[in-house]
């Protein structure tokens, strides 16, 4: 195994169909080549990434005519039921002020900021301050800011996969190599922390985890995440700790303790989105927690990419950390049933096996007659109007899994999901 995937990428630009080294042909307008035609070069590294997933995927049901039903859309994971009314109030209110339409500090408005701390150090039971916190336009931006911050081309980060896909495609655009994890369906797709140290090289810089788990939903539990943070300490590394979707978890323990740590910002970055809790997806908004070295540096990633997160969500949302904690805590309840009615709709379908089910997914092993995941999740779009994302979009050795994001269905579409299903490949 090599130590992390790079990819030679070409550098120079296919004109009339000649080959110069690069990937596109330049076609005229009356749809043939063109010799005077010329197209600007463009970032080989962006050129080599991967299409987005999900516009792919749902490119497919564009060919499904209701055959089996009402399609069926388990692509994205989006909350599956509409703002609290006050939440939209305030935001609208906001829009159209004065404020909502000027600039904000770079690292987020202060109030919100104080909010998220407050809402951590309720959560993890350990003191997290205002000035830990950064703000961000979204979660996704918050990853790639972060890796901007820490890594350059030619170093590496690991992923445990399957990963997010967002995460490989944001380190293969800034050309920083992925070193793959593999996490096993027979420990749950929990990443081992021994392998990790194994796969370490000197061009590694961080390793990141996702818990629960986007692709698989997987919950890594605290003494795993725990050893992780060993191993970064111990090795000069930083832990990247996405925790999107931790206000889905069961109960109210603390997810881990590494707050507890009074050196804590020397070695975590600490991910969060506010759009899956508060439904808000369309809004952007994220944030960063972060020790105070991190931070002097980040400030130039983050006055560079976003100059400040959106003002108007920001302005809302801090009224909503606290004045929808009931209202979050409820959502939790809708997930946790959501999960539970596909694992029962699921138990009578012995062709497909759940390998994994947690916070807004289900990671499904495709039955033995099926093709490949790829072809398998086109089937279920165009035959029977189910869409899922295909295990590949999630790295190395996912031939075989589609992901399912139930959190987005009602319960009809739900136990609609084995018809769906069933006798397609059995």
């Amino acid at each position: 195994m090599t130590s992390f995937q790079m990819v030679q990428y070409p550098t120079r630009i296919l004109r009339c169909g000649r080959s110069f080294g690069g990937a596109e042909a330049v076609v005229g307008r009356a749809g043939r080549c063109d010799d005077a035609a010329m197209i600007a070069p463009l970032s080989p590294l962006v050129r080599a990434t991967g299409t987005p997933p999900i516009p792919a995927a749902r490119a497919w049901a564009a060919r499904y005519r209701g055959q089996a039903g009402p399609a069926i859309d388990l692509t994205q994971a989006v909350p599956g039921y509409p703002p609290h009314p006050e939440l939209l109030a305030r935001l609208a209110e906001a829009a159209g002020s004065r404020a909502g339409a000027s600039y904000g500090d770079i690292f987020g408005d202060e109030a919100l900021r104080a909010a998220l701390a407050a809402d951590l150090t309720r959560r993890y039971g350990a003191a997290i301050a205002p000035d830990d916190v950064a703000i961000t336009a979204g979660c996704n931006l918050a990853f790639a800011m972060a890796m901007t911050t820490i890594a350059e081309p030619g170093s590496a980060v690991m992923l445990p996969a399957p990963w997010y896909f967002n995460h490989q495609m944001a380190l293969q655009m800034q050309g920083v190599g992925v070193v793959p994890l593999p996490c096993a369906a027979a420990a749950g797709f929990v990443p081992d922390p021994e392998e990790a140290a194994r796969l370490i090289t000197p061009a590694t810089r961080a390793i990141v985890l996702v818990t629960p788990n986007n692709p698989t939903g997987a919950i890594y539990p605290p003494a795993v995440i725990a050893r992780f943070a060993s191993l970064c300490r111990e090795r000069g590394l930083w832990l990247v700790l996405d925790e999107t979707y931790r206000d889905f978890l069961p109960g109210e323990a603390a997810p881990h303790g590494l707050f507890g740590d009074p050196d804590w910002g020397e070695h975590l970055i600490h991910l969060y989105s506010f759009s899956k809790a508060y439904c808000v997806p369309g809004h952007r908004v994220g944030a960063i927690a972060a020790g105070p070295v991190l931070r002097a540096q980040l400030a130039k990633v983050l006055d560079t990419m976003q100059i400040c997160p959106p003002r108007a969500a920001q302005a809302a949302l801090t009224w909503a950390v606290e004045g929808l904690r009931d209202w979050r805590d409820g959502n939790r309840g809708i997930m946790a049933g959501r999960a539970a009615a596909f694992a029962a709709a699921m138990a009578g379908v012995n062709s497909w096996q759940v390998d994994a089910l947690g916070g807004y997914f289900a990671y499904l092993r495709l039955p033995d007659g099926a093709p490949e995941a790829m072809l398998a999740a086109e089937q279920l779009a165009v035959e029977r109007g189910l869409m899922g994302l295909p295990g590949p979009f999630f790295g190395p050795g996912q031939g075989r899994h589609i992901r399912l994001a139930f959190a987005n269905a009602e319960a009809e579409a739900i136990a609609g999901v084995p018809g769906r299903l069933a006798g397609l490949w059995t």
